[in-house]
């Protein structure tokens, strides 16, 4: 017995893959921000800041601290 073959099959859709963003160490991040290392983890340990803490090391998303630098210049510009 065969089973008849569709010509018009459209195969199925895919889903679209979450993007990867790259996860920073404490001595980019803190490069960024143009302070030390040992700060950052610091603000991290307080929570201060958002990061990731994987074993000893902090990992930092280079769009966590663009968005955190972003609400520190506003709080500034509102004082």
């Amino acid at each position: 017995m065969s089973v008849p073959i569709r010509e018009s099959a459209q195969p199925a859709p895919v889903a679209a893959l979450p993007i990867f963003e790259r996860l920073l160490d404490s001595d980019e991040a803190a490069a960024l921000l143009k302070i030390h290392p040992k700060t950052l983890q610091r603000m991290a340990r307080q929570g201060q800041i958002t990061a990731i803490h994987i074993g000893k090391l902090w990992r930092f998303r280079a769009s966590v601290l663009n968005e955190w630098l972003e609400k520190m210049a506003t709080k500034v510009m509102a004082s």
